[in-house]
C-alpha cells in the first residue's frame, strides 16, 4: 500500500516502510524520518537518497523516485546526474560567464555593457537564481511578455542574448535545448513593422551653407572642425570622433578594424581641406590621442556632441545624414563609378562572389573623387552670400 502523509507524520517505530518505485521511508531510531529509493542499474543495485521526510513531502519523493526510474529507462544513472546537476550553474553565473568570454570581441563597450544590464533589468529577477537546466518556455514568456509589446526593440534584444546564453548552456552540456529560440515568438503577439526611419539629410547643395552656419556658431573649435571632417570624408560619428593622431599618416587616414561597422580597416583618403582641418585641430591640441578633443582632457567629444549641436540650431539633419549627401552628389553631378563612392562609404559587397574578386579598396580613384567633393562644398561656399543685420 501506498504510504500516506499522515503515517509518515506520526510513524515512529525505526523500520523501513515501503511505497512504490523503489521508495521506501527510513525511520532511525533516533527518530529522524528519510526517503530512499532502490533502483537498478545495469545489473548493479544503487541506492539514492531523496530527502527528509520533515522536509520532502511524500507525493513528492514519489514523483522524484518516478523521474530517477524514467532516468533509469534512458541510460542514466540517477546518482551520476545528480553529480552532475551539482556543477551545472545558475542563469546569472552562466550569463555573466557568456558575457566575460565575449566581451573581447563586441565592437565597444556600449555594445558590451548592454548584453548584460539588459539581462540585470529583465532576465534576472525571474530566472537569474535557476539552474539553466529548470529554465524552460514558459520562463522565457514570463521575461517577454510585458515588454514585447511596449519596448518591442528591447524585448528582441532581450530575447536574442538570452539565446545566446542558453546556446552556450548546451555546448557546455549543461542543457539539450534553446528555451528563448526564434519559436517563443510564435507565442508572443505579433508586432506590426515600424516604417523605417532613414537619418535625416540635406541636399548636397545645401552643405556649404551648413557649414557655414555652423562656423558661425558658438559650438567649440574641436566640435566645429570634426563636423566639417565628418562632411568631407563621409565617415560616421564614431569614427571620426575617435580619431586619433597615430591613425594619420600626411594626407592618408587608417580606421582600424576594431573602430568600424565592418570590422575591416579602411583607408581614407584625405581632400586638401582635410590637412587643413588636421592643422588647425593641431594647434588647438593639449597634448591629446585624440584629433578632435572634448571637454575632458585627453578624451573625445562626447557621443552626441554632433547632433546636440545642430539641434541647438534649429537644423532639420542627422550627422550621419551627410553621408547620404554625398552619397547622392556622387550619383547626380558626377560619374564615378558605383563601387567607387561605395568604397568610400566603407559598404561591404552583397553578393559575395563578386567580394571575393574585389580585393582592391580603390585608394587612388577614391582620393580624386574624394578631393572633388570638398571643391564642390568649397565652390558652393564661395556662392554664398552673407546678409548681415
Amino acid at each position: 500500500m501506498k504510504l500516506t502523509a499522515k503515517f509518515v507524520e506520526h510513524v515512529s517505530e525505526a523500520g523501513k516502510y515501503y511505497d512504490q518505485h523503489g521508495l521506501f521511508l527510513h525511520v532511525r531510531s533516533s527518530g529522524a524520518k528519510k526517503w530512499l529509493q532502490r533502483y537498478t542499474f545495469q545489473g548493479r543495485r544503487r541506492e539514492i537518497g531523496l530527502g527528509s521526510a520533515k522536509i520532502v513531502p511524500v507525493a513528492t519523493a514519489r514523483r522524484n523516485a518516478h523521474q530517477n526510474l524514467v532516468l533509469v529507462s534512458e541510460g542514466i544513472d540517477p546518482i551520476e546526474d545528480r553529480k552532475q546537476d551539482s556543477v551545472i550553474p545558475v542563469f546569472e553565473v552562466a550569463a555573466r560567464e557568456v558575457y566575460e568570454e565575449n566581451r573581447p570581441t563586441w565592437r565597444n563597450a556600449k555594445h558590451a555593457a548592454q548584453f548584460i544590464t539588459t539581462l540585470e533589468t529583465y532576465a534576472f529577477p525571474v530566472i537569474g537564481s535557476m539552474s539553466v537546466k529548470e529554465i524552460n518556455s514558459s520562463h522565457i514568456l514570463r521575461i517577454l511578455s510585458p515588454i514585447w509589446v511596449t519596448k518591442a526593440e528591447t524585448a528582441k534584444r532581450v530575447r536574442q542574448r538570452l539565446s545566446t546564453v542558453f546556446k552556450y548552456c548546451v555546448a557546455q552540456q549543461w542543457r539539450s535545448d534553446d528555451p528563448a529560440n526564434t519559436v517563443i515568438v510564435e507565442a508572443l503577439p505579433s508586432l506590426k513593422k515600424k516604417k523605417v526611419q532613414h537619418r535625416k539629410s540635406i541636399s548636397y547643395n545645401d552643405v556649404s551653407e551648413f557649414i557655414e552656419t555652423v562656423s558661425n556658431s558658438s559650438a567649440g573649435k574641436s566640435t566645429k572642425l570634426g563636423l566639417e571632417f565628418l562632411i568631407l570624408t563621409a565617415t560616421r560619428s564614431g569614427e571620426v570622433r575617435n580619431a586619433r593622431w597615430d591613425e594619420v599618416n600626411g594626407s592618408l587616414w587608417t580606421i582600424p578594424a576594431e573602430r568600424m561597422k565592418a570590422g575591416v580597416a579602411h583607408r581614407i583618403p584625405l581632400p586638401l581641406r582635410c590637412v587643413e582641418i588636421l592643422q588647425e585641430a593641431k594647434k588647438i591640441s593639449q597634448g591629446s590621442e585624440y584629433i578632435f578633443e572634448g571637454t575632458k582632457p585627453n578624451k573625445p567629444l562626447s557621443e552626441n556632441t554632433f547632433n546636440k549641436l545642430m539641434k541647438d540650431l534649429d537644423l532639420e539633419v542627422h550627422a550621419h545624414g551627410f553621408r547620404t549627401s554625398f552619397r547622392t552628389w556622387t550619383q547626380e553631378k558626377t560619374n564615378y563609378p558605383r563601387e567607387i563612392a561605395e568604397a568610400a562609404l566603407a559598404h561591404s559587397l552583397r553578393d559575395k562572389a563578386e567580394a571575393a574578386y574585389a580585393r582592391s579598396d580603390l585608394l587612388e580613384k577614391r582620393a580624386e573623387m574624394m578631393e572633388a567633393w570638398a571643391n564642390f562644398i568649397s565652390a558652393s561656399k564661395d556662392n554664398i552670400i552673407s546678409i548681415r543685420v
